[in-house]
């Protein structure tokens, strides 16, 4: 298992500038599509207007994701079969 970050993460990280963590839960079992795209992208941007970098958190493949790119987000928005851990 490794850690990967996304690109803005990564680069906030490096800047000391704030990342806020967010789980998948709510937008892979709580909402369902298209509905839970539209509230990810809306928390996502809610965050980034104050100053800080949204990092959606995934483990993928065995690999622990922290932050998803949009065309990512929405391929996990709209998988039934992702499961909560």
């Amino acid at each position: 298992m490794k850690i990967v970050r996304s690109r803005a993460v990564e680069e906030a990280l490096q800047a000391h500038l704030p990342v806020v963590a967010l789980e998948t839960s709510i937008w892979c079992q709580g909402l369902p599509y298209p509905q839970n795209v539209e509230g990810a992208r809306r928390v996502a941007l809610a965050i980034r207007e104050e100053g800080a970098t949204p990092a959606t958190l995934a483990v993928d493949n065995g690999n622990v994701r922290i932050g998803l790119e949009d065309d990512e987000l929405l391929a996990w928005c709209k998988a039934c079969d992702a499961v909560k851990i």
